[in-house]
């Protein structure tokens, strides 16, 4: 069992990193902000999960420390004293696509032989330039939230994160196309802003994670409105829970969903006839989300997740 420093960056993908056999000490700070957030509110997390403030960091010693953010490394610098890759190993993880001039992008890990890059998608490994850093790709997985898919609401259910920051790249603009098919329900976080009740545009913001998969799971179907995004953990979980899934064909999508286990289309024509044929055929609707939870719980189980973070902390600890 090793002790492994991270920061609460991103819930869903901590939620399933630290089901692992380590423990994990997340700093913590009286604001909670973006370097100090500590153990989630709004999922559940196993007791060897533990927070920190910067005072006690020094003195706990972690074997190696999983950066997310650039500024990390410095963070570890000052508040243990210790170098991250040189005396404290470490492994940088990617969660997102890049930006700027694609595919010229460079990361900012690059060309360095200490820390290994760990990608979420073979997409997002594709287009970064990472140089000479060592690379590879741990594929997400999630804990199997059961199927709990009823879909007893005829709406389209979409999950956002920040959309009106985030905007086009998570396809904020789309919502008014969809609701010429069907209701839409956003769920998410800070997702003020999006609500249209004359377009029938619904928002729902920052649900425990446990009610907001009981909400997902009583629409009819959920849509992918991601343009330029990692693979998104909302769209597995839905998945999981049994939700027939209607996707841009965008970024890792098309592998993620292939053919039979949900529909998938760069045409937005064709992704609101989708969208109507799903609310009208119940039936239709189910199989489809059966067959996705399926292809899901094989391809993104928890198991071989952290089976390969394993590997992956293993190799940097030697």
């Amino acid at each position: 069992m090793a002790r492994i420093l991270l920061w609460h960056v991103h819930g869903s993908w901590t939620t399933a990193f630290v089901q692992g056999g380590h423990e994990y000490v997340l700093p913590v700070d009286e604001d909670r902000g973006p370097d100090g957030r500590g153990r989630a509110r709004t999922w559940d997390w196993p007791r060897s999960v533990v927070e920190r403030t910067r005072e006690e960091l020094p003195g706990i010693e972690p074997d190696l420390v999983v950066l997310q953010r650039p500024h990390e490394a410095e963070l570890v610098r000052q508040w243990t004293g210790r170098r991250p890759g040189v005396d404290l190993p470490a492994v940088y993880l990617e969660h997102n696509t890049p930006g700027g001039e694609i595919p010229y992008t460079r990361h900012p890990m690059a060309d360095q032989d200490r820390i290994p890059v760990v990608h979420v998608t073979h997409v997002n490994r594709l287009l970064w330039d990472t140089g000479s850093a060592r690379t590879t790709v741990i594929e997400h997985g999630i804990c199997d939230p059961g199927h709990r898919y009823t879909g007893e609401v005829p709406h389209a259910a979409v999950a956002m994160n920040d959309p009106v920051r985030r905007g086009r790249a998570v396809g904020v603009d789309l919502l008014p196309l969809l609701a010429t098919a069907a209701p839409v329900d956003v769920f998410g976080m800070r997702t003020e802003g999006v609500a249209d009740p004359a377009l029938h545009i619904t928002a729902y913001d920052d649900l425990p994670q446990d009610r907001m998969h009981d909400e997902l799971a009583r629409r009819r179907l959920y849509v992918h409105t991601a343009r330029w995004t990692s693979l998104g953990l909302s769209l597995i979980e839905a998945m999981q829970l049994g939700l027939p899934v209607v996707a841009l064909a965008m970024t890792e999508v098309p592998t993620a969903v292939p053919p039979g286990t949900g529909l998938v289309t760069a045409d937005l024509d064709v992704l609101v006839r989708h969208v109507e044929a799903l609310v009208k055929d119940p039936e239709l609707a189910a199989d489809l989300g059966h067959r996705g939870r399926v292809h899901a719980l094989d391809r993104f189980g928890l198991e071989r997740f952290l089976s390969d973070w394993d590997d992956v902390l293993e190799r940097a600890l030697r």
